[in-house]
């Protein structure tokens, strides 16, 4: 991100356009909405930006092309659907840039993919060529493969997973809501806001979110809050707007990139001391496997003075897993205080809780380390 005359310039942004921006509410894609989308991108690129489009759609496009009124229970059946409709939106969305004189490249992703550090680190390596070689890259999650239990879910936690993965300086996040509101949207309540500016994610900004989303869309404004959660512990600001505002992307680039006249969509500012890029894989990529309970010495020892997690401040061990796994560190409260790469298994971390680290070895025979959670693989999440 470059500072040019107190105006800071944000080079590389990922886009994500929901499926209720991209389809009519039939499901028939909305072919002038994606054209006057792309041309916006376009038009950005010209200027000297990196442009990648996170896209959802496949699934509603294909529900248009086999008559669905309603998204399938059915995993076989979304997958199905999503097969139909990639093509189409696919070849939609090369059609148009090609009219503009511009490239699409189709990249499918699964949470596997991104889980798995060889993979992340190729997903990564292709990425940037595409944007060496001046491609707009498609993203999308590989519907047709995943599962329930390997899904994202829902394209607003893969656009910020992205965004973290490539390092983005902007992720903008185009729906068919105009931004987060005061309180939940129901009936005719006359004292709906939108929030234009947020620059920590409370309990209070979590309450607000709520819905499911439209019959077309996976997430509502519960996953885009999840999503900015993601990017702005990144070090990377998002902005939810109204994707079927004329010229909304550039409207919003121009408005955070002059930092004034907040009044567009809602931004979301990202905290100073964001996570390095391998605690933003961990953290947000792997499953967590079990659970640490810790004391209050060690709940404050891990919050306010930077420590590792030692085995005399961890009061109980939920859930089993190996060596290398992902797990919470919850206080006696039960609340998530952070998540971090753990040194021993569930079975050795119950034999030496409560313990001095110098009694380790005498307890189990043999020491990985000192810590049960390092403070080079743990992350802070409160």
């Amino acid at each position: 991100m470059a500072i040019n005359n107190n105006q800071q310039t944000y080079k590389r942004i990922v886009i994500k356009v929901g499926s209720s921006t991209l389809t009519h509410s039939e499901g028939k894609l909305n072919f002038s909405r994606i054209d006057h989308l792309l041309r916006q991108m376009v038009d950005e690129k010209n200027k000297g930006k990196e442009i990648l489009l996170v896209t959802s759609g496949a699934i509603g496009a294909g529900m248009g092309e086999i008559g669905l009124q309603r998204k399938p229970k059915e995993i076989k059946k979304q997958q199905a659907a999503a097969a139909i409709g990639q093509s189409l939106l696919m070849g939609v969305y090369n059609k148009v840039l090609s009219e503009y004189g511009e490239k699409g490249a189709q990249i499918l992703l699964t949470a596997d993919d991104m889980e798995d550090r060889e993979r992340y680190l190729n997903a990564y390596n292709t990425l940037i060529t595409l944007l060496e070689y001046e491609v707009i890259p498609i993203i999308n999650e590989n519907d047709t493969v995943a599962t329930s239990e390997i899904e994202f879910g829902d394209n607003d936690t893969l656009a910020a997973k992205v965004a973290g993965l490539i390092e983005a300086d902007l992720l903008i996040n185009l729906s068919d809501v105009p931004g987060l509101y005061n309180q939940v949207p129901e009936g005719t309540n006359e004292n709906l806001e939108i929030i234009h500016r947020i620059d920590k994610i409370t309990p209070q900004i979590e309450k607000m979110a709520g819905g499911k989303g439209s019959k077309m869309g996976t997430g509502g404004m519960y996953t885009k809050i999840e999503a900015a959660k993601i990017a702005t512990e990144s070090g990377i600001p998002m902005i939810i707007g109204p994707g079927y505002q004329e010229n909304i992307i550039i409207d919003l680039i121009e408005m955070i990139e002059r930092s004034r006249n907040f009044e567009l969509g809602t931004t979301f500012f990202p905290r100073e001391d964001s996570l390095s890029k391998r605690k933003q894989w961990f953290c947000f990529n792997l499953s967590v496997e079990g659970n640490l309970v810790v004391d209050k010495g060690a709940e404050k020892a891990l919050l306010y003075n930077g420590k590792s997690l030692l085995p005399g401040g961890i009061l109980e061990v939920k859930g089993g897993f190996k060596r290398g796994d992902l797990v919470q560190i919850l206080n006696q409260k039960g609340q998530e205080i952070g998540r971090g790469l753990t040194n021993y298994s569930s079975e050795d971390i119950k034999k030496i809780k409560g313990h001095h680290s110098q009694e380790i070895y005498d307890i189990l025979g043999y020491i990985n380390q000192e810590e049960v959670l390092h403070r080079d693989n743990l992350v802070i999440t409160t």
